[in-house]
């Protein structure tokens, strides 16, 4: 996938029925499907089954088991409610018999009340001053350890720019943060708000278990740990577009008995929250 037209084809999935549907998978570096799509695409089957107009404010979901690139993921929506103001769906993802994910999202009228948001950071560097993945790998490709190496040449329809970047080569502890800015490639224009959250919430997954390793840098790193996502929360406070750089700021408040708590936000470059995201995972050192 090289661009946001290449991500929806993958989004979108095949209506089986009118609350089952089928969806493909791509690799983004890993030997299992990667759980921002599982999201993304659990949510796709969601948004569909509703029908009053109602827009998703939060989601909740657990990963089971790791999904198999080579075979179909089958998502089944069960309608919980629809009531006054909200509606609830509940869907669960199958794969060769077995339930790997399930996922809670509950959509909202619109109404009016009142609004405030916390302030993003200020003293940030921007965007336009900070190297990409593709810069990193292109400077300093030779000198990157085989495995980090090979997950940067993969073709991705999100470029990142980390605030912090990390010296394999040097490692050493760092605070339990990280700030990333993003930006989709390829023409955003025209994207309706569901379609936007459910590419949103496929980004919300990169990136976030990194600030669980950062105080443990100077020994743990993705070669000796098992990493895997938990479970994966969020919430969606305002409509936004994808036409700028967007700042991930994700920060680590606990680790503990091999999982790693991460909570984060998401603001447009101009500082409107956007989103907020809490995942757990497991960071598991390898023996």
């Amino acid at each position: 996938m090289t661009t946001v037209d290449d991500l929806i084809n993958v989004l979108v999935l095949e209506k089986i029925n009118d609350h089952e549907f089928n969806g493909i998978s791509k690799s983004v570096g890993s030997p299992i499907v990667f759980g921002g799509q599982v999201l993304a695409q659990a949510l796709n089957a969601a948004c569909r089954t509703i029908t009053n107009n109602r827009v998703l404010h939060s989601m909740h979901a657990y990963f089971l088991e790791a999904g198999s690139l080579s075979y179909p993921i089958t998502y089944q929506v069960s309608i919980v409610r629809d009531g006054g103001s909200f509606s609830v769906r509940r869907v669960t993802a199958h794969q060769k018999g077995n339930t790997i994910f399930i996922l809670s999202a509950s959509f909202h009228k619109n109404e009016e009340g009142y609004n405030h948001q916390i302030e993003m950071k200020t003293n940030l560097k921007q965007p336009e001053d900070l190297l990409s993945w593709t810069d990193i790998l292109h400077q300093f490709g030779d000198f990157l350890p085989k495995s980090l190496k090979a997950f940067f040449e993969i073709d991705r329809p999100i470029e990142f720019k980390p605030q912090q970047l990390i010296n394999p080569l040097e490692p050493k502890d760092l605070p339990p943060y990280l700030d990333v800015w993003f930006k989709l490639k390829g023409n955003t224009n025209n994207l309706d708000l569901a379609t936007k959250q459910q590419i949103l919430t496929y980004i919300s997954d990169y990136n976030i278990l990194i600030s669980t390793m950062n105080p443990h840098a100077s020994k743990a790193h993705w070669g000796n740990t098992q990493t895997a996502s938990l479970d994966h929360s969020m919430w969606y406070f305002r409509d936004f577009e994808f036409d700028d750089w967007m700042l991930f700021s994700i920060e680590s408040p606990s680790a503990s008995k091999a999982r790693g708590f991460t909570r984060g936000n998401i603001f447009t470059r101009a500082g409107k929250l956007v989103a907020s995201v809490a995942q757990e995972g497991l960071i598991r050192p390898i023996k």
